[in-house]
Protein backbone atom coordinates (compact mmCIF):
# COMPACT_ATOMS: atom_id res chain seq x y z
CA UNK A 1 0.00 0.00 0.00
CA UNK A 2 1.08 3.89 -0.62
CA UNK A 3 1.74 5.36 2.77
CA UNK A 4 1.40 8.63 0.91
CA UNK A 5 -1.68 8.14 -0.20
CA UNK A 6 -4.00 10.88 1.23
CA UNK A 7 -7.65 11.84 1.68
CA UNK A 8 -9.33 14.92 0.93
CA UNK A 9 -13.21 14.06 2.89
CA UNK A 10 -13.20 16.39 5.48
CA UNK A 11 -16.05 15.65 7.88
CA UNK A 12 -18.89 18.34 8.09
CA UNK A 13 -17.32 20.42 4.89
CA UNK A 14 -20.21 22.01 2.30
CA UNK A 15 -20.10 19.47 -0.30
CA UNK A 16 -20.56 22.04 -2.79
CA UNK A 17 -18.23 24.40 -1.70
CA UNK A 18 -15.16 25.14 -4.28
CA UNK A 19 -11.87 24.97 -3.24
CA UNK A 20 -10.79 28.88 -1.64
CA UNK A 21 -7.23 30.14 -1.28
CA UNK A 22 -7.24 28.84 2.42
CA UNK A 23 -7.99 25.62 1.44
CA UNK A 24 -5.31 25.21 -1.04
CA UNK A 25 -2.67 27.43 1.34
CA UNK A 26 -2.57 30.18 -0.10
CA UNK A 27 -2.34 32.36 3.12
CA UNK A 28 -0.53 35.54 3.61
CA UNK A 29 2.59 34.95 5.97
CA UNK A 30 1.41 37.10 8.59
CA UNK A 31 -2.29 35.08 8.36
CA UNK A 32 -2.95 31.90 10.18
CA UNK A 33 -6.06 29.20 10.04
CA UNK A 34 -7.97 28.59 13.70
CA UNK A 35 -10.51 26.21 14.30
CA UNK A 36 -13.04 26.83 16.21
CA UNK A 37 -15.31 24.02 17.32
CA UNK A 38 -17.44 21.62 16.42
CA UNK A 39 -16.61 20.84 20.37
CA UNK A 40 -16.68 24.18 21.23
CA UNK A 41 -19.40 25.42 23.60
CA UNK A 42 -19.64 29.01 22.29
CA UNK A 43 -20.70 27.46 18.55
CA UNK A 44 -24.09 26.46 20.00
CA UNK A 45 -23.85 23.09 18.70
CA UNK A 46 -21.80 21.21 15.86
CA UNK A 47 -20.49 24.27 14.06
CA UNK A 48 -17.02 24.21 13.00
CA UNK A 49 -15.79 27.56 11.92
CA UNK A 50 -12.53 27.73 9.58
CA UNK A 51 -11.20 30.99 10.96
CA UNK A 52 -8.67 33.31 8.95
CA UNK A 53 -7.06 35.46 11.58
CA UNK A 54 -4.19 38.24 10.80
CA UNK A 55 -3.44 38.72 14.65
CA UNK A 56 -5.77 39.23 16.55
CA UNK A 57 -8.21 40.55 13.30
CA UNK A 58 -10.63 38.63 11.67
CA UNK A 59 -10.18 38.44 7.97
CA UNK A 60 -12.65 35.59 6.94
CA UNK A 61 -14.90 33.27 8.57
CA UNK A 62 -15.82 30.24 6.90
CA UNK A 63 -18.53 27.67 8.31
CA UNK A 64 -18.58 23.90 8.12
CA UNK A 65 -22.06 22.47 8.69
CA UNK A 66 -23.05 18.50 8.12
CA UNK A 67 -21.93 17.22 11.84
CA UNK A 68 -25.39 16.89 13.18
CA UNK A 69 -27.36 14.84 10.53
CA UNK A 70 -31.28 15.07 11.05
CA UNK A 71 -32.19 13.97 7.34
CA UNK A 72 -35.62 15.46 8.04
CA UNK A 73 -36.41 15.97 4.59
CA UNK A 74 -35.63 12.15 3.16
CA UNK A 75 -37.85 11.12 6.30
CA UNK A 76 -40.40 13.29 5.62
CA UNK A 77 -40.79 11.64 1.88
CA UNK A 78 -41.20 8.32 3.11
CA UNK A 79 -43.59 8.78 5.37
CA UNK A 80 -47.68 10.24 5.26
CA UNK A 81 -48.20 13.93 6.36
CA UNK A 82 -49.41 12.97 9.82
CA UNK A 83 -46.17 11.06 10.77
CA UNK A 84 -44.10 13.65 9.39
CA UNK A 85 -45.14 16.22 12.66
CA UNK A 86 -42.68 13.95 15.11
CA UNK A 87 -39.45 15.02 12.87
CA UNK A 88 -40.62 18.61 12.52
CA UNK A 89 -39.89 18.74 16.45
CA UNK A 90 -36.68 17.86 15.94
CA UNK A 91 -34.85 20.53 13.79
CA UNK A 92 -35.55 23.35 16.33
CA UNK A 93 -35.54 21.54 19.15
CA UNK A 94 -36.15 24.39 21.32
CA UNK A 95 -38.87 26.00 19.55
CA UNK A 96 -41.02 22.82 18.51
CA UNK A 97 -44.37 24.59 18.72
CA UNK A 98 -43.85 27.05 16.20
CA UNK A 99 -42.58 24.63 13.56
CA UNK A 100 -45.62 22.05 14.27
CA UNK A 101 -47.73 25.56 13.63
CA UNK A 102 -45.84 26.27 10.12
CA UNK A 103 -46.00 22.47 9.11
CA UNK A 104 -49.56 22.24 10.13
CA UNK A 105 -51.03 25.17 8.62
CA UNK A 106 -49.19 24.47 5.37
CA UNK A 107 -50.74 20.93 4.93
CA UNK A 108 -54.08 22.41 6.03
CA UNK A 109 -53.89 25.23 3.03
CA UNK A 110 -52.87 22.16 0.42
CA UNK A 111 -56.14 20.76 1.80
CA UNK A 112 -58.33 23.03 1.43
CA UNK A 113 -59.66 23.16 5.31
CA UNK A 114 -57.56 25.79 6.58
CA UNK A 115 -61.24 28.17 7.41
CA UNK A 116 -62.74 25.15 8.81
CA UNK A 117 -60.64 24.80 12.08
CA UNK A 118 -62.17 25.86 15.31
CA UNK A 119 -61.57 29.17 16.44
CA UNK A 120 -60.62 27.52 19.81
CA UNK A 121 -58.56 25.90 18.16
CA UNK A 122 -56.83 28.49 16.89
CA UNK A 123 -56.02 30.11 20.00
CA UNK A 124 -54.67 27.46 21.51
CA UNK A 125 -51.69 26.76 18.84
CA UNK A 126 -51.17 30.81 19.46
CA UNK A 127 -50.89 30.28 23.23
CA UNK A 128 -48.71 27.57 22.76
CA UNK A 129 -46.42 28.84 19.90
CA UNK A 130 -46.01 32.09 22.29
CA UNK A 131 -45.43 30.22 25.27
CA UNK A 132 -42.59 28.09 22.97
CA UNK A 133 -40.91 31.69 21.71
CA UNK A 134 -40.43 33.04 25.08
CA UNK A 135 -38.16 29.36 26.01
CA UNK A 136 -36.81 29.72 22.63
CA UNK A 137 -35.98 33.38 23.27
CA UNK A 138 -34.76 33.02 27.18
CA UNK A 139 -32.27 30.31 25.83
CA UNK A 140 -30.86 32.53 23.13
CA UNK A 141 -30.97 35.45 26.02
CA UNK A 142 -29.63 33.80 28.24
CA UNK A 143 -26.89 31.64 26.56
CA UNK A 144 -25.67 34.75 24.59
CA UNK A 145 -25.04 36.50 28.01
CA UNK A 146 -23.23 33.37 29.18
CA UNK A 147 -21.00 33.03 26.02
CA UNK A 148 -19.90 36.97 26.85
CA UNK A 149 -18.93 36.31 30.69
CA UNK A 150 -22.28 37.13 32.59
CA UNK A 151 -23.31 34.35 34.54
CA UNK A 152 -26.34 35.34 36.39
CA UNK A 153 -28.92 35.99 33.57
CA UNK A 154 -28.57 32.67 32.73
CA UNK A 155 -29.52 30.83 35.31
CA UNK A 156 -32.27 33.27 35.93
CA UNK A 157 -33.69 32.82 32.32
CA UNK A 158 -33.33 28.52 32.78
CA UNK A 159 -35.34 28.90 35.70
CA UNK A 160 -38.32 31.12 34.28
CA UNK A 161 -37.57 28.88 31.05
CA UNK A 162 -38.31 25.75 33.31
CA UNK A 163 -41.59 27.17 33.93
CA UNK A 164 -42.67 27.10 30.33
CA UNK A 165 -41.15 24.00 30.09
CA UNK A 166 -43.97 22.13 32.58
CA UNK A 167 -47.03 24.27 30.97
CA UNK A 168 -46.06 22.56 27.84
CA UNK A 169 -45.40 19.37 29.13
CA UNK A 170 -48.86 19.63 31.54
CA UNK A 171 -50.43 20.18 27.99
CA UNK A 172 -48.88 17.62 25.36
CA UNK A 173 -46.94 14.89 27.57
CA UNK A 174 -43.42 16.02 26.33
CA UNK A 175 -41.08 18.22 27.52
CA UNK A 176 -39.49 19.13 24.37
CA UNK A 177 -40.53 17.42 21.39
CA UNK A 178 -44.52 17.89 21.95
CA UNK A 179 -46.41 16.31 18.83
CA UNK A 180 -48.91 18.47 19.90
CA UNK A 181 -50.69 20.17 16.88
CA UNK A 182 -51.74 18.40 14.68
CA UNK A 183 -53.38 19.02 11.25
CA UNK A 184 -57.09 19.96 11.28
CA UNK A 185 -56.70 20.18 14.99
CA UNK A 186 -54.51 19.26 18.31
CA UNK A 187 -53.56 16.27 20.30
CA UNK A 188 -55.43 17.19 23.21
CA UNK A 189 -57.72 20.27 25.09
CA UNK A 190 -55.88 22.75 27.33
CA UNK A 191 -56.21 20.73 30.45
CA UNK A 192 -58.53 22.09 33.13
CA UNK A 193 -57.61 24.65 35.12
CA UNK A 194 -54.74 25.34 32.65
CA UNK A 195 -55.82 29.09 31.76
CA UNK A 196 -55.19 30.07 35.50
CA UNK A 197 -52.10 28.30 35.57
CA UNK A 198 -50.84 30.31 32.72
CA UNK A 199 -52.41 33.45 34.00
CA UNK A 200 -50.25 33.31 36.60
CA UNK A 201 -46.89 32.56 35.40
CA UNK A 202 -47.88 35.27 33.08
CA UNK A 203 -48.58 37.94 36.37
CA UNK A 204 -44.83 36.39 37.60
CA UNK A 205 -43.08 36.82 34.36
CA UNK A 206 -43.89 40.65 33.38
CA UNK A 207 -41.29 41.98 36.50
CA UNK A 208 -39.02 39.41 35.40
CA UNK A 209 -39.15 40.68 32.08
CA UNK A 210 -38.39 44.20 33.72
CA UNK A 211 -35.76 42.90 35.49
CA UNK A 212 -33.75 41.23 32.40
CA UNK A 213 -33.95 44.44 30.77
CA UNK A 214 -32.30 46.46 33.25
CA UNK A 215 -29.55 43.43 34.38
CA UNK A 216 -28.59 42.24 30.63
CA UNK A 217 -29.53 45.04 28.27
CA UNK A 218 -29.11 48.11 30.09
CA UNK A 219 -26.01 46.86 31.78
CA UNK A 220 -23.05 49.25 31.19
CA UNK A 221 -20.69 46.10 30.58
CA UNK A 222 -22.85 44.50 28.32
CA UNK A 223 -23.50 47.57 26.25
CA UNK A 224 -19.85 48.21 26.12
CA UNK A 225 -19.31 44.28 24.52
CA UNK A 226 -22.08 44.64 21.79
CA UNK A 227 -22.53 47.79 20.79
CA UNK A 228 -20.92 48.25 17.05
CA UNK A 229 -19.64 44.88 17.10
CA UNK A 230 -20.96 42.37 14.38
CA UNK A 231 -23.15 45.00 12.28
CA UNK A 232 -25.44 43.78 9.75
CA UNK A 233 -26.21 46.62 7.04
CA UNK A 234 -30.24 46.07 5.90
CA UNK A 235 -29.25 45.52 2.34
CA UNK A 236 -26.81 42.49 3.85
CA UNK A 237 -29.78 40.92 5.63
CA UNK A 238 -31.63 41.38 2.98
CA UNK A 239 -29.16 40.15 0.38
CA UNK A 240 -28.68 36.91 2.29
CA UNK A 241 -32.40 36.33 3.06
CA UNK A 242 -31.48 36.77 7.05
CA UNK A 243 -35.07 37.05 9.05
CA UNK A 244 -36.10 37.21 11.91
CA UNK A 245 -34.08 38.62 15.32
CA UNK A 246 -31.49 38.94 12.83
CA UNK A 247 -33.26 40.91 10.15
CA UNK A 248 -35.26 42.74 12.49
CA UNK A 249 -32.04 44.32 14.39
CA UNK A 250 -31.02 45.30 11.15
CA UNK A 251 -33.92 47.73 11.45
CA UNK A 252 -36.75 46.28 8.78
CA UNK A 253 -40.18 45.88 10.46
CA UNK A 254 -40.76 42.64 9.03
CA UNK A 255 -42.48 39.58 10.73
CA UNK A 256 -45.07 37.32 8.77
CA UNK A 257 -47.33 37.67 11.68
CA UNK A 258 -48.68 40.69 10.67
CA UNK A 259 -47.33 39.96 7.10
CA UNK A 260 -49.10 36.80 5.64
CA UNK A 261 -51.78 37.22 8.87
CA UNK A 262 -52.16 33.65 9.33
CA UNK A 263 -54.32 32.05 12.53
CA UNK A 264 -55.88 34.38 14.54
CA UNK A 265 -52.43 36.52 14.78
CA UNK A 266 -54.58 39.69 12.39
CA UNK A 267 -57.07 39.73 15.87
CA UNK A 268 -54.24 40.34 18.62
CA UNK A 269 -52.81 43.23 19.18
CA UNK A 270 -49.25 43.38 19.22
CA UNK A 271 -46.15 45.70 17.55
CA UNK A 272 -43.12 44.43 15.77
CA UNK A 273 -39.82 45.67 17.86
CA UNK A 274 -36.69 46.72 15.45
CA UNK A 275 -33.75 47.71 15.73
CA UNK A 276 -32.55 51.44 16.13
CA UNK A 277 -28.98 51.69 17.22
CA UNK A 278 -30.17 53.27 20.24
CA UNK A 279 -26.69 52.82 22.02
CA UNK A 280 -24.51 51.87 18.59
CA UNK A 281 -24.91 51.08 14.59
CA UNK A 282 -28.55 49.88 13.72
CA UNK A 283 -27.93 46.05 13.38
CA UNK A 284 -24.92 45.34 15.84
CA UNK A 285 -25.16 42.38 18.56
CA UNK A 286 -26.73 44.72 21.04
CA UNK A 287 -29.51 45.28 18.88
CA UNK A 288 -30.39 41.88 17.72
CA UNK A 289 -30.65 41.33 21.65
CA UNK A 290 -32.47 44.38 22.51
CA UNK A 291 -35.05 42.80 19.53
CA UNK A 292 -35.53 39.56 21.41
CA UNK A 293 -36.24 40.90 25.25
CA UNK A 294 -38.58 43.19 23.57
CA UNK A 295 -40.39 40.12 21.45
CA UNK A 296 -40.72 38.42 24.83
CA UNK A 297 -42.84 41.35 26.29
CA UNK A 298 -45.03 41.40 22.81
CA UNK A 299 -45.67 37.23 23.77
CA UNK A 300 -46.49 38.12 26.73
CA UNK A 301 -48.84 40.47 25.29
CA UNK A 302 -50.03 37.86 22.82
CA UNK A 303 -50.19 35.09 25.87
CA UNK A 304 -52.54 37.06 27.43
CA UNK A 305 -54.96 37.93 24.47
CA UNK A 306 -55.46 34.15 23.72
CA UNK A 307 -56.40 33.63 27.06
CA UNK A 308 -58.89 36.01 27.32
CA UNK A 309 -61.02 34.73 24.31
CA UNK A 310 -60.22 31.09 25.72
CA UNK A 311 -61.78 31.65 28.86
CA UNK A 312 -65.24 33.07 27.40
CA UNK A 313 -67.90 31.24 27.53
CA UNK A 314 -68.67 30.75 24.14
CA UNK A 315 -64.87 28.90 23.15
CA UNK A 316 -65.13 26.52 25.68
CA UNK A 317 -68.07 23.70 25.77
CA UNK A 318 -68.04 20.52 27.27
CA UNK A 319 -68.61 18.87 23.55
CA UNK A 320 -65.70 20.43 21.89
CA UNK A 321 -63.19 17.97 20.59
CA UNK A 322 -60.32 19.06 19.55
CA UNK A 323 -59.87 16.44 16.81
CA UNK A 324 -62.89 16.77 14.92
CA UNK A 325 -61.52 18.47 11.83
CA UNK A 326 -58.24 15.83 11.62
CA UNK A 327 -58.91 14.39 8.38
CA UNK A 328 -58.84 10.34 8.51
CA UNK A 329 -56.88 10.52 5.08
CA UNK A 330 -54.75 13.30 3.53
CA UNK A 331 -54.12 13.40 0.15
CA UNK A 332 -53.88 16.96 -1.38
CA UNK A 333 -54.25 17.10 -5.27
CA UNK A 334 -50.97 17.16 -7.08
CA UNK A 335 -49.13 20.66 -7.27
CA UNK A 336 -46.15 22.58 -5.84
CA UNK A 337 -46.97 24.28 -2.08
CA UNK A 338 -44.77 26.52 -0.03
CA UNK A 339 -46.28 27.99 3.28
CA UNK A 340 -44.39 29.82 5.59
CA UNK A 341 -44.39 31.37 9.42
CA UNK A 342 -42.68 33.27 11.94
CA UNK A 343 -40.53 31.00 13.99
CA UNK A 344 -38.49 32.53 16.85
CA UNK A 345 -35.27 32.34 15.17
CA UNK A 346 -36.88 34.01 11.99
CA UNK A 347 -38.88 32.77 8.45
CA UNK A 348 -39.58 28.53 8.32
CA UNK A 349 -40.87 28.02 5.71
CA UNK A 350 -41.91 23.90 4.06
CA UNK A 351 -42.55 23.33 0.37
CA UNK A 352 -44.24 20.29 -1.14
CA UNK A 353 -44.84 18.74 -3.81
CA UNK A 354 -47.76 15.79 -4.33
CA UNK A 355 -48.66 13.55 -6.89
CA UNK A 356 -52.18 13.16 -6.69
CA UNK A 357 -52.58 10.01 -5.97
CA UNK A 358 -50.50 9.20 -2.64
CA UNK A 359 -50.48 10.99 1.05
CA UNK A 360 -46.66 10.60 0.85
CA UNK A 361 -45.46 14.07 -0.23
CA UNK A 362 -43.17 13.21 -3.48
CA UNK A 363 -40.71 16.20 -2.34
CA UNK A 364 -40.36 17.84 1.05
CA UNK A 365 -37.89 21.17 1.53
CA UNK A 366 -37.55 23.05 4.50
CA UNK A 367 -36.43 26.82 4.72
CA UNK A 368 -34.60 26.86 7.25
CA UNK A 369 -34.34 29.95 8.99
CA UNK A 370 -31.01 29.11 10.95
CA UNK A 371 -29.31 28.53 7.92
CA UNK A 372 -29.83 31.81 6.33
CA UNK A 373 -28.63 33.61 8.82
CA UNK A 374 -25.42 31.70 9.87
CA UNK A 375 -24.74 32.06 6.07
CA UNK A 376 -23.93 35.91 6.91
CA UNK A 377 -21.44 35.50 9.41
CA UNK A 378 -18.18 36.22 7.79
CA UNK A 379 -19.57 39.33 6.41
CA UNK A 380 -20.23 40.76 9.96
CA UNK A 381 -17.49 39.11 11.14
CA UNK A 382 -14.14 40.24 9.14
CA UNK A 383 -12.04 42.87 10.37
CA UNK A 384 -13.55 42.42 13.87
CA UNK A 385 -11.64 40.86 16.88
CA UNK A 386 -11.05 37.25 17.14
CA UNK A 387 -12.81 38.09 20.74
CA UNK A 388 -15.87 39.22 19.24
CA UNK A 389 -16.61 36.21 17.00
CA UNK A 390 -18.08 34.49 20.33
CA UNK A 391 -20.34 37.09 20.44
CA UNK A 392 -21.27 37.24 16.75
CA UNK A 393 -22.06 33.73 16.29
CA UNK A 394 -24.34 34.15 19.93
CA UNK A 395 -26.01 36.98 19.17
CA UNK A 396 -27.32 35.07 14.86
CA UNK A 397 -28.78 32.12 17.67
CA UNK A 398 -28.52 28.52 15.67
CA UNK A 399 -29.53 26.05 15.81
CA UNK A 400 -27.69 23.09 14.32
CA UNK A 401 -30.52 20.69 14.24
CA UNK A 402 -32.50 23.11 11.97
CA UNK A 403 -29.34 23.69 9.82
CA UNK A 404 -28.18 20.19 9.18
CA UNK A 405 -32.01 18.98 8.79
Amino acid sequence: MNSTLQYDFQPGHLANSEPNKYQSGDLRREEMILNMGPQHPSTHGVLRLEVITDGEVVVDVIPHIGYLHRCFEKHAEALPFNQIIPYVDRMDYVAAMNSEHAFVMGVERMLGIEHEIPKRVEYIRVLVAELNRLASHFIAIGTYALDIGAYTPFLWLMRDREHILRLLEWVSGARMLYNYIWIGGLFYDLPVDFEERCAEFVTYLKPKLTELQQLVIENKIFVLRTANVGVLPLATAINFGCSGPVLRGAGLRYDLRRVDGYSVYPDLDFEIPIGKGEVGTVGDCWDRNWVRVAECTESVKIIEQCLEKLTKEHTRTRTFDPQAMVPKKIRPKAMDFYMRAENPKGELGYFFRTDGRSDVPMRCKARACSFHNLSVIGEISRGGLLADLVAVIGSLDVVMGEVDR
